[in-house]
């Protein structure tokens, strides 16, 4: 009968020491982990419990109603097209900037950059109360073109209507796009370029070949962003007085706090929470799949 085999001195007590510090981040984990689930899962869950509440109890009737009616369709649509059609406008606008700021300098060039800055610190109906002064049937520019020219009606009046409201979210939501893709143009070899020159490629082809190939991630991350605050979106909205431009989170106000419409307005936050995470799970998923890990040519 062979003796039992017996672990050498100091194993056992290092195998418990190792189980005992796997599960040293887990507790650490643990308090942000139920934090986060007190203050977000728990209006979520909130919201969804009131969007089954009918007169006779629960149900789905109103997730029946709501999701069948024009007026969802209608809003879902808007909101669709304005935030794409702005994060567009932003990636375009903010590349160009980007580029400017970069690689063309001029005199002014830091002052410019500190104002984008200054763009992100301020609240969005700013920029609407803005484009209003400048731009609404009483702005400073209908006033010019009527002094100018005797008209007597306003000549410029988009503010209320979706393309005054895609403007204002460009002009707004704009720096989100052009911080990034200066970080990215600030990686870039200023030798990578100066060989490429030197070859003979013009600047737009160094712009195309080079510049924008290293910009991809930061555009992403960029337009992503961009287009998830687009999506949630209400202050220029508000505050453009587009009455005919309804959004889902101005249909889910108006449903909230205009007719009381609590079981209403909870259906339409639960579409909007689905969308917004649906559009971060694919930024997720792009991101990881096709620019953390490009294809190897």
């Amino acid at each position: 009968m062979s003796a039992p085999v017996l672990d050498p001195p100091g194993v056992a007590d290092s195998e418990a020491v190792g189980t005992q510090r796997s599960w040293v981040p887990v507790l650490w984990a643990l308090p942000p982990v139920l934090i986060v689930l007190g203050i977000a899962g728990y209006p979520i869950l909130r919201v969804l419990t009131e969007s089954t509440r009918t007169p006779s109890g629960r149900g789905t009737e109103v997730w029946s109603s709501v999701l069948g009616s024009a007026a969802f369709r209608e809003a879902l649509w808007r909101t669709i097209s304005i935030a794409v059609c702005s994060t567009l406008g932003c990636l375009v606008l903010g590349t160009f900037l980007a580029i400017v700021l970069a690689f063309v300098p001029f005199p002014g060039s830091g002052v410019v950059g500190r104002l984008i800055d200054t763009v992100l610190t301020l609240p969005s109906f700013l920029i609407t109360l803005a484009f209003t002064f400048l731009y609404g049937t009483a702005g400073a520019v209908n006033a010019l073109i009527t002094e100018l020219t005797g008209a007597t009606t306003p000549v410029i009046d988009f503010l209320t209507t979706p393309l005054g409201v895609i403007l204002a979210e460009i002009t707004f939501f704009t720096p989100f796009v052009v911080r990034p893709v200066l970080a990215a143009f600030a990686q870039l070899p200023r030798e990578q370029l100066d060989v490429a020159a030197s070859l003979g490629a013009s600047p737009w082809r160094v712009l195309r070949q080079v510049v924008l190939p290293e910009a991809w991630p930061a555009l992403a991350a960029g337009g992503s962003l961009v287009l998830l605050l687009t999506l949630n979106e209400f202050g220029i909205v508000l505050f453009t007085g587009a009455k005919g431009v309804i959004t889902l989170p101005a249909l889910i106000y108006t449903r909230g706090i205009v007719t009381f419409d609590l079981p209403g307005a909870a259906v339409l936050a639960t579409v909007q929470v689905v969308l917004s995470l649906t559009l971060y799970l694919v930024y997720r998923f792009v991101f990881a799949r096709f620019i953390a890990h490009p294809k190897e040519d």
